[in-house]
C-alpha cells in the first residue's frame, strides 16, 4: 500500500489529524502505559489476539542508513503505541532484510506479530529453498505467518508450507490476493487447505470481498488480514481526494475517529471477518494516525451503513 503523500496531506491539514492535535510522545506514552489500549481481535485458528491496526511494508526496500533511520522510528513508535502486526513480502524488495535488520538492532522482535509472503512471480524454486531464504532474511529461526503471495505457486509451496508448521517453525500460513478476479481461485484454495489466514483487498471505496470471501472466511474459521484500506496505490489519490477539503461528518464522533483515515481504517477492520487492516506508511506521522484508528470506538451494523451510504452520495 503505497504512501500517496499529497492526497493524504491535504485530507490531514482539512481533519483534525491526531498527529495534529496530540504529541507523540504524548500519545505513544499513554499507549504504553495502558490508558489507550488498543483493539484487539481474536485469530479463529488459536484466540491468540492481535491489535486491528498494523503496518504494511511494501516502500521498506531502502539500502542506505540515512533511509533506514526513519523507518526504524516507524517501527518503533508503532511497538511503544500497542501495534503489532507487520506485513512485507519478499516481493517488496528489501524489505523483509531491512525489517530483520531493524529488529534485531531494536531488540524486541517479540513485540511484533511479522507477515510475510512467498515469490509472487517467476521461476517455482524448491519451496524449501524459497522458505529458507524468508527465515534469512528475516533473521528468525520462526516466522509468525508465512503467506502464498497473489496464488503464485499454491500447490507448489503449500506443502512445504504445511510441514513447517508442523514442525513448528511456521506459526500460521495462508494466502493473499489483491484483486477481484483472483477471488475465486482464493476461495477454491481456502476450501482445499487448511490456512490459519487470508489477506484481500479491501476498504469503503472497493467492498467486493465481503459479498463472497469474507463470509467464506468466517465459515472457514480464517483470520483476515484487510490490504489497500485506503484503496491502494491505484486508488489511495481519488479516495482521498473525494474528501479532500471536507470536514469529518458528525457521525465520525460516535465512532472516535479525528481524521480520515481514521474513518477508512474503522470502516474496515469493523467488518466482523476483518482481524486486523495493514495500512502502508513509512512516516511517523502517519504511522500516529492510523494507529489511532485502533482505539475507542468501532462501526456497528448500522454504522458501517451509514458510513457506505455517505460514501456512496460523494
Amino acid at each position: 500500500m503505497k504512501d500517496l503523500l499529497p492526497s493524504r496531506r491535504d485530507v490531514l491539514r482539512a481533519g483534525a489529524a491526531l498527529a495534529a492535535s496530540v504529541s507523540l510522545t504524548g500519545i505513544a506514552a499513554a499507549f504504553a502505559e495502558g490508558e489507550l489500549a488498543p483493539i484487539t481481535k481474536p485469530i479463529p485458528a488459536t484466540g491468540e489476539q492481535l491489535p486491528v491496526i498494523g503496518l504494511g511494508t511494501n516502500q521498506f526496500g531502502v539500502k542506505t542508513p540515512e533511509e533506514m533511520k526513519p523507518l526504524q522510528e516507524v517501527l518503533e513508535t508503532m511497538a511503544k503505541m500497542g501495534g503489532k502486526v507487520v506485513d512485507t513480502a519478499r516481493g517488496y524488495g528489501r524489505s523483509e532484510e531491512v525489517i530483520g535488520e531493524l529488529l534485531e538492532r531494536m531488540g524486541n522482535r517479540d513485540k511484533f506479530f511479522i507477515s510475510t509472503k512467498m515469490p509472487i512471480r517467476g521461476e517455482l524454486l524448491p519451496a524449501e529453498q524459497e522458505l529458507q531464504e524468508a527465515f534469512d532474511r528475516l533473521r528468525v529461526k520462526k516466522i509468525d505467518l508465512m503467506l502464498i503471495h497473489n496464488l503464485h505457486g499454491l500447490d507448489h509451496f503449500m506443502p512445504a508450507m504445511i510441514k513447517a508448521k508442523e514442525q513448528g517453525r511456521i506459526r500460521y500460513i495462508g494466502m493473499s490476493t489483491s484483486t477481484d478476479d483472483q477471488y475465486d481461485a482464493q476461495m477454491e484454495g481456502m476450501r482445499r487447505y487448511p490456512l490459519d489466514f487470508v489477506q484481500v483487498d479491501y476498504s469503503i471505496a472497493n467492498r467486493n470481498a465481503q459479498e463472497k470471501v469474507l463470509p467464506l472466511a468466517q465459515e472457514r474459521k480464517m483470520a483476515v488480514l484487510a490490504n489497500s484500506p485506503f484503496g491502494g496505490r491505484r486508488q489511495a489519490a481519488s479516495i482521498f481526494g473525494k474528501v479532500a477539503g471536507k470536514d469529518l461528518p458528525d457521525w465520525a464522533a460516535e465512532i472516535d475517529a479525528k481524521s480520515w483515515p481514521q474513518v477508512f481504517l474503522k470502516y474496515a477492520v469493523s467488518h466482523p471477518a476483518v482481524t486486523a487492516a495493514i495500512p502502508g506508511t513509512t512516516k511517523v506521522s502517519h504511522l500516529t494516525d492510523n494507529q489511532g484508528a485502533g482505539r475507542g470506538r468501532l462501526p456497528d451494523a448500522e454504522m458501517r451503513r451509514k458510513m457506505e451510504q455517505y460514501w456512496d452520495a460523494l
